[in-house]
Parts: C-alpha cells; sequence; structure tokens
C-alpha cells in the first residue's frame, strides 16, 4: 500500500510493519506511565520537581523506544545518535539519585521496547516497582524528610557560630557544612548545610527564626 513511499526514501531503510511499530511505540508509553506512577507513588511527594519529573520519565520512554526502532542494528546509526546526544544538555540537573535512577529505569525501559523485548518490560516493571516501594518504606529519609539541605546567605561581618547555630541546636539533630562561599562581590557568605531535623512538622518555624536573625538575607530548604 505504501510501496512508493518506501521507493521515496530509499533502500537502505529496514521497513517494519506498521502494526510492529505501532505496538513498540504503545508499549513505550505504557512502560513511561508506568514508571511515572512509580515514582508518584514512592518520591514524588517528597521533591520539588514533583510534577515536571513524571512528564520527563513518560517522554523519556516513547522516544527511546522510537530511536531504539530506528537504529535497530545499525552502528552508524547508533554511534550518530551517541554524537547528537553529546551535544544536548539537560538544563535542569537531577540532583538526587534516587531520581536519576528513574531516568535510567525509563530509558532502560523505552529500549526494551523499542527493540520489541516485550516480556521483559512485563517482568520489568513490577520487580523495580516493588523494590522501590519497599525502599520508600525502609529509608527514613523519604519516610520522614527529616533529611535536606539547606543554603543560608548571610551578612560577610557575621559568623555563624554566633549567629545561625543557636538556632540549629533548637531544631537541628545534626548538621553538617557541605561548602561555603561569598556572593554579591563579597558582601554575603553563602553556606550549604546538610542537616536532620527534629520534627519535619516545624521546617517552617525553623525558618521563620532563621528569617528574624540580623544579617540573614536568604534561606532555601531542599529536602532530601
Amino acid at each position: 500500500m505504501f510501496d512508493w513511499l518506501h521507493d521515496l526514501f530509499g533502500a537502505d531503510v529496514v521497513q517494519m510493519p506498521l502494526d510492529r511499530l505501532l505496538a513498540r511505540v504503545i508499549l513505550g508509553l505504557f512502560c513511561g506511565f508506568a514508571v511515572a506512577a512509580v515514582y508518584v507513588v514512592t518520591l514524588g511527594r517528597q521533591r520539588d520537581n514533583h510534577r515536571s519529573m513524571p512528564t520527563t520519565c513518560v517522554l523519556l520512554a516513547v522516544l527511546i523506544s522510537i530511536v531504539t526502532i530506528v537504529i535497530g542494528t545499525n552502528i552508524a546509526r547508533a554511534f550518530g545518535l551517541g554524537g547528537v546526544l553529546a551535544i544536548v544538555r539537560f538544563r535542569t540537573v537531577v540532583e538526587n539519585s534516587s531520581d536519576s535512577a528513574f531516568v535510567i529505569f525509563a530509558v532502560t525501559l523505552g529500549m526494551a521496547a523499542g527493540a520489541g523485548y516485550w516480556e521483559l518490560t512485563l517482568l520489568a516493571l513490577p520487580v523495580v516497582g516493588v523494590a522501590a516501594y519497599v525502599m520508600t518504606i525502609l529509608d527514613p529519609k523519604v519516610k520522614t524528610s527529616e533529611y535536606a539541605e539547606i543554603t543560608v546567605k548571610l551578612a560577610i561581618e557575621l559568623t555563624p557560630e554566633t549567629s545561625l547555630y543557636p538556632t540549629f541546636q533548637n531544631y537541628l539533630v545534626k548538621w553538617d557544612t557541605l561548602a561555603t562561599g561569598t556572593a554579591k562581590q563579597g558582601k554575603t557568605m553563602e553556606l550549604r548545610y546538610a542537616v536532620r531535623i527534629k520534627d519535619s512538622a516545624k521546617v517552617f518555624s525553623f525558618i521563620t527564626d532563621l528569617n528574624k536573625i540580623d544579617g540573614v538575607y536568604s534561606i532555601e530548604w531542599k529536602p532530601e
């Protein structure tokens, strides 16, 4: 029926029945939705990017399934794709290792769907989903959201020991310095800490008390 289109695009293109193409792409879409659902149930509510990450998983799974079909067994196309992807840069950095694992999860299932391994995708989905859910229950960082990263911009003439640490002692179990630096042409210090709060329900009170300190210009709280 579409022989004239096949001849137009060239004989070097390996043709695949339309129903098989459609089945693989739809399987990739299903895998993307499944990965997004697992992410939302296990980690999504503890993340700042809980709205964008599921969309990323769905689109990645579909696109990778299509790319896998296009590459097939053509080594030249595979190297060409690698060169193109080396140029592309993500504007948003995936900061958490768990989020990176879900990106890889979506990519892997998309490749499996594009290659036609439907049995593998149906087997991998529940196995990885159950593993993610179990670790959500067992991992106290995910369950309680007590662990976080906080960035404070402080006046350069102040010291964190005298200005910040008394408030830290009231709300935090522990804190570790991750990085220090200056901002606004050396007028402020930027301090980044890994912290564990005593009561996750008092995060707002903690930030409010820090903000009342003279010399504190801004505070950024990121749950892990």
